[in-house]
This record gives structure tokens, sequence and C-alpha cells, in this order.
């Protein structure tokens, strides 16, 4: 982990500079971003052992033009001196295309000048290859002899992002990293087979390495609990939701609901809701990449637009949405700050980043107490929302059964929870006082474009439709 801002993007610093110069003589906008991402994956299992580059790797610019009304991009990974002339017509040719040139008078983005290097640095001491590999294959190992053990697989990986964005009031360099762990334990009794996974992420490689033992034994333990789980019998029930159920419910029942892009399409039937009310009064929600320190966290954009923290719900009331420059051009409004790519090339789409949840005042015990029959509902799957309608659908690994404000051991397995997310949403009756926001996984932007997101927030007492 070289733990600085990128020396590639800082020799070609003075080219964009000039270029940037050169192109807002000829157009109303012009702006550069450059990144440069790198990183390394290690995973073991029972018959394999992988080292690698991370898959998110990245390196190259894309020049963004505004002018007489239109939007245009142009993206390569060679900037030289002796390219710049190339660089220059062919964004030319782009901008003069006619199929490409139809005005939807959305103007040009309106910055305040900010010259500014940002630098977030890897927390832990820096480890050897063969040092991260021993770890986890010891690891392995020692899991595998435990009673019911088929397969054991552990991961850790980090990734370094260095970005730079030149336009011509802002001159931004941002440097951070992020840290990421995985387990994933599968267990077999008799004809029954069963597995269980987890997940840990800071800023931090010594730190979720450190984590790794602990998560195993509990990934470990809840393969076991889950041999015996059932399938769930369809129907209405109380739910408490732990804080990745909470995130899940926060990214899937609202998070994509509120990206602007969606409005400007006309896709999302929150632009009908905003000041009027979507949830109990018990919730506020948030989103932006300075809302919380997660794997979504950055000082600035893809766009170049400050990193925020955006009130969406506030005591039940839909406040704001999330958006992205472009979007916030066409709407007339200023953008949030979630303007990502999913590498350079790409487009710049509205995305979620730290979504989450305020913390209540109940706590969890008492939570569990007041439930006359439901659910304890754990671990994240996975979700989907229908942004236009707000039909809404979250799978989670596994729930476990109250009756009577008690445990009683019955597991079920796997839970998918459906319905109108304004119905899940104005049924919550209790917010814990603790909280948690992490983020091991990716969302997509429909069925690509994928970026690193986190979210969660404190537990949850709900109403939902299960089975």
């Amino acid at each position: 982990m070289k733990n600085k801002f990128s020396t590639y993007l800082a020799k070609k610093e003075p080219l964009l500079e000039t270029l940037i110069q050169r192109l807002n003589a000829k157009y109303e906008y012009a702006s550069v971003l450059g990144s440069d991402v790198h990183g390394k994956i290690y995973a073991v299992n029972r018959s394999s052992t992988n080292v690698g580059d991370n898959p998110e790797m990245e390196s190259g610019f894309v020049f963004r033009i505004y002018h007489k009304g239109v939007s245009f991009e142009y993206a390569t990974n060679e900037v030289t001196p002796k390219k710049i002339p190339q660089i220059e017509k062919e964004i030319a040719d782009l901008v003069a295309h006619p199929h490409l040139g139809k005005n939807v008078g959305m103007g040009v983005p309106h910055e305040e000048a900010l010259v500014q290097t940002f630098v977030r640095k890897n927390r832990g001491r820096d480890y050897a290859t063969e040092t991260i590999v021993a770890l986890l294959s010891d690891l392995v190992q020692k899991t595998l002899k435990e009673k019911n053990v088929v397969n054991v697989s552990v991961s850790a990986n980090f990734q370094e992002i260095s970005k730079i964005f030149i336009s011509g009031k802002r001159h931004l360099k941002q440097y951070y990293n992020y840290c990421a762990s995985s387990a994933f334990v599968m267990v077999r009794d008799g004809a029954t087979t069963r597995y269980a996974y987890d997940g840990l992420d800071e800023n931090s490689l010594a730190g979720v390495l450190k984590g790794l033992p602990k998560m195993v034994k509990k990934t470990y333990r809840l393969a076991l609990d889950l041999l015996k789980a059932e399938l769930p019998k369809p129907g209405v029930y109380t739910i408490i939701t732990d804080p990745s159920i909470t995130g899940l419910i926060v990214h899937e029942a609202f998070g994509h609901g509120v990206e602007m892009d969606q409005f400007v399409k006309d896709r999302a039937l929150a632009q009908e809701y905003v000041n009027k009310q979507v949830a109990s009064p018990l919730v506020s929600m948030h989103d932006g990449a300075a809302a919380a320190n997660s794997v979504a966290s950055y000082f600035f954009d893809d766009d170049g637009v400050s990193a925020q923290d955006t009130l969406i719900i506030d005591k039940g009331i839909l406040k704001a949405g999330i958006c992205d420059a472009t979007s916030a051009l066409q709407l007339g409004i200023k953008p949030t700050g979630n303007g990502r790519r999913q590498i350079f090339s790409h487009k710049a789409y509205t995305r979620m980043t730290n979504t989450y949840f305020e913390k209540g005042n109940a706590s969890l015990d008492e939570m569990i107490k007041s439930v006359k029959h439901g659910y304890y509902i754990a671990k994240t799957n996975n979700g989907m929302e229908d942004p236009k309608n707000w039909g809404i659908q979250c799978a989670a690994h596994y729930g476990r059964e109250i009756k009577d404000g008690k445990f009683t051991g019955k597991m079920i397995s796997p839970v998918v929870m459906s319905g109108f997310v304004l119905d899940l949403l104005k049924s919550i009756s209790m917010v814990s006082n603790d909280f948690e926001v992490s983020g091991s996984g990716h969302c997509g932007k429909g069925y690509k474009e994928w970026v690193r997101v986190s979210d969660g927030g404190p537990s949850l007492k709900a109403e939902v439709k299960i089975g």
C-alpha cells in the first residue's frame, strides 16, 4: 500500500491544467476527472489460494464539456503533450456532431472556486503478501477442523483511490483507501447443508485482518444454527431488524427512489411526495459521502462536487433527494455530491453513498420484549425496488422467532420481505438507540454500473409481509 496520492496523476497535472484552459477558451464549460485506482485481493479456501489485482483497478481521464445547452464527454487513458491536439480535435468533432447536439437547455455548472488536496490514509501497519496469505490460510485450516465444516473461504482486500478534478474554478485532488474482509463457512449434517457469511470494512488493513478470526468463529456458529432452520410460513409479521437489514430497507425502500436522475426521466414516484409524509415520525434518513466514514466516503464526487450529508427524510417527511451535477442542472437545483462513475470511462449517474436511518431512543431489549409474535431478521442477502410504483422486495439470510417477548430458538431461512414502500416505512413503531453503518458490497444502477456503497442504522420494529 503506497498510502499517498498517485505519482502518475501528479505528473499529468500540468498537462491537464493547460488543456482545460484551452478548452474553456472554446466552450462554455470544460472539466477533467483523472482517476488512478489500484489494490490487491487475497482469498483462501479449502482447495485454493489466490492473490491478484483488485478487479476495480482503473487509470484514465474523462473530459466533460457543456456547450449551448448540451453536455458531452470524452474519455481516454492517455494524455501526453503530443496527444493534446488530437484530444482537442476529437472533442471538437464530438461537439459538432449533428446527431449528438440536441439542445436540452441545461446550462452550465455553477461552481464555487476551490483549490484543495484531501488525504485519508490507511490507519494501520502495512503487511507483506506472504504474511496476509499465511494469516488467511491458518484461519481456514483451523476452521476446517471444526465439527460439520465442509468448506471455509476467507478474503481480504484493499483499494487505493487517487482522483484529480480540474475545471475553470476548481482544482481538487484526493487520496483515500478502503479495506475489507469477508468470511464464508459451509456446514453439513447428513443430507442438510447450510452456509453463513459476514463482512467487515474499515480504513485499516490491520483492522480487518485483526477482526477476521472473531468474524469467522461467529460465522461458523451461525452456520451450525442454520442447520435447524425452516422455511417461513407466509404472512404479515412484526419484525425487528438488525442494522444490516435496516440498511437494506433504507437502500431499497427509499434510496433508489430518491436518486434524482430518475426524476428527470419521470421514473420515480418520490418526486410527487416532496414535503409529504412518507414514513413514521420516528424515521429520519440521510445519504452522503460526508455522512459517515465508510467504503463509500470520499471528499468530492466524480463531478467535482464536494461531499455532503443530505437529510432526505426528516421525522417522516420527505425533504430532498440526491443528485449528480447534470441532473441538478436539468432540475434547476444544487447537486448533492452523488455523481459517481463505475470507472472513468463510464457515465456519471446519481448514486447512493452512505445511506442510513438515524438512531432512536429504544433499547434492543425493549423492542424484543414488545413483540407478541414475530422475528428478528438479520444478515442482508439482496433486494429490489421499483422507484416508479414503490414496490419492494428484500431478502435476508435468516430470522429468529420471537414469542411473547422472548426468542424461542426457532430459525427461518431464507426470508423474503415484500410490500409497498410507504406501508413498510409508516409501520415503523420503534427505533433502537444503537447504530451501525457498513459497506462490504456493491450497488448497481439497474443491472450494471457497480459502485461501492454502505448503509445501515439502528434496529427497527415494523410490520412486513414475509413469504
